[in-house]
């Protein structure tokens, strides 16, 4: 029995309970299903305000101009219909009350009474010190009914292009944050009222308990109509006990398969020609490496869609699936209930895949039958955390020890952050002696030709220039990538045939092939005008 079966089940039984109430009462009974949206409407008889106070709706004028009909319910008092009844009468004329259910009453004051549509102020991101704009978006929080501040929220968050919400517990209020362009910013304090009501709607919607003091992990998706078009946002949703109550933090994820795309990532030239080569191999292990929030998942997603071909059998498995796309068999793992990525990769290995994605490599057996598996005519994609390429070479090493089978299989490692952009209102200025200094020392070793259209002679920086639409001076985030391809000189640090190996070493040596770190290729970017010295600071 689908939804509407139900619905219909549903009010034919409440029906016939008014039926048998109408009897009980001595009113005739009234079945307005067939009528109570077409029906015209007589909005003359009564307000509004007596309506919704006595549970009352009148009918129409009966068979004369004297002659009036009225629907009651259950919950109608006995006392008002005997006195209109009483009143009609001294005026010389006619009152008849018929019940009727209660959802026939609501179906009638949803058309004597439509709900308003309540357009609230959109969020606004509070600077530094900026007490007045939390505190506004404080009042039209608590202003927005309780049904709708959850929903409110996410909406909001996506129109700012968020990419968390934060709801943090402290002594005597809620904090709400979300972080934009990669920084937390400050939105609103809530009372304890409304985070009960906010926690309550996330529990039902993304299956935790509200009353555990154990960590927990959901997820949920809601549709965002906007601008005539609608897209579906991905909600991946972690709450921990903290000493005043369970904070929550939001992801939002876009689920739109056309984003995830190569060519929206801002790669340069080198960098796409680079991937295209490697993933086009059939076999070979290419690692993603870097913190939580730098893009990884998105660019190794955006890989898998360029890989999606009819003739490839492309196979995930994640720790929880971020993005659904068609044309691919996406597996979840739910390594906190016992599920492992290595025992995962063993069985999907069986199902005879050309492509295999590993949400993350976290430990030896899972780095293990990820090298096996990429020298058995599979190209796996994964991710790893380290803060570089060379020092995820390091970490596998110390993880797997010396193992010549991973020098055979790994071909391209990946490191990259999300750098904001400057927006269109930045000031040029030139650099100082000290930036100068800095930035001619980054690039003191590197071959001219890979800083082409360059003078660190003549150094011109940019800063940002807050306005009305990007109140930091910035607007939205580009990649900026550290691409280590495997060499033979790489591949002797695997293989062990270099002593005491460690991440400098590989570095250096990736540096004479011509690889630029992500240091350099976030200076490279502040030199172009597309962030600052102090944004690339942050970042790296």
């Amino acid at each position: 029995m689908d939804e509407k079966d139900i619905q219909l089940k549903r009010r034919e039984e409440e029906e016939q309970a008014t039926r048998e109430r109408a009897r009980i009462l001595n009113l005739p009974y009234l079945d307005t299903r067939d009528f109570e949206e077409d029906i015209p409407l007589t909005p003359d008889l009564l307000t509004k305000e007596q309506m919704h106070r006595d549970y009352i709706i009148p009918l129409q004028k009966g068979g004369g101009e004297d002659h009036f009909q009225f629907m009651v319910t259950s919950q109608t008092p006995r006392s008002v219909i005997l006195k209109m009844h009483q009143d009609y009468t001294d005026d010389g004329e006619k009152a008849d009350f018929f019940l009727i259910s209660n959802s026939a009453y609501k179906a009638f004051m949803l058309r004597y009474d439509p709900p308003r549509e309540v357009h609230y102020d959109d969020i606004k991101i509070a600077g530094e010190g900026d007490s007045e704009t939390i505190t506004s978006v404080s009042q039209t929080l608590a202003m927005v009914s309780t049904e709708k501040v959850f929903d409110f929220l996410i909406d909001q968050a996506d129109k700012l292009g968020a990419s968390d919400i934060h709801i943090e517990n402290m002594r005597s209020e809620i904090r709400i944050r979300m972080r934009v362009d990669g920084i937390l910013h400050p939105v609103a304090n809530i009372d304890k009222d409304r985070y009960r009501i906010f926690m309550g709607e996330l529990s039902s919607r993304a299956n935790i308990s509200t009353a555990t003091n154990k960590p927990q992990s959901g997820h949920m998706q809601t549709e965002i109509h906007r601008d005539g078009s609608t897209h579906i946002l991905n909600i991946r949703v972690e709450t921990i006990p903290t000493m005043y109550g369970q904070d929550a933090v939001l992801r939002l994820f876009n689920f739109d398969e056309t984003l995830l795309n190569l060519d929206l990532l801002g790669l340069s030239k080198e960098e796409r020609a680079t991937i295209d080569e490697i993933i086009s191999h059939p076999r070979g292990l290419v690692l993603m490496v870097g913190p939580t929030g730098s893009g990884k998942s998105t660019t190794l997603y955006s890989m898998l869609n360029a890989l999606n071909t009819s003739d490839r059998k492309i196979i995930t498995l994640e720790d929880p699936i971020e993005y659904g796309i068609t044309g691919i068999s996406q597996i979840p793992v739910n390594t906190n209930s016992g599920g492992s990525f290595a025992e995962g990769l063993r069985s999907v290995l069986r199902l005879d895949p050309d492509v295999v994605m590993v949400g993350e490599i976290r430990d030896a057996d899972t780095a293990k039958t990820a090298i096996q598996a990429s020298i058995t005519g599979h190209l796996v994609l994964s991710t790893f955390h380290a803060n570089s390429t060379s020092a995820a070479f390091s970490r596998m090493i110390d993880l797997i020890g010396v193992n010549p089978i991973f020098a055979s299989s790994i071909r391209l490692i990946v490191a990259q952050r999300l750098i904001r952009k400057l927006s269109d209102s930045k000031a040029p200025r030139p650099a100082t002696e000290a930036e100068a200094s800095y930035i001619r020392e980054v690039f003191k070793d590197t071959s001219r030709e890979l800083l082409t259209g360059i003078d660190l002679d003549n150094i011109t920086l940019y800063d940002p220039v807050p306005n009305e639409q990007n109140p930091f001076g910035f607007s939205g985030r580009t990649v900026i990538m550290e691409q280590l391809v495997v060499s033979d000189d790489i591949q002797a640090f695997i293989r062990g045939d270099i002593d005491d190996v460690n991440a400098k070493q590989i570095e250096q040596t990736a540096k004479k092939h011509g690889m630029l770190t992500l240091e350099q290729k976030g200076v490279l970017a502040v030199l172009k005008g597309e962030t600052t010295l102090e944004e690339v600071s942050r970042v790296i």
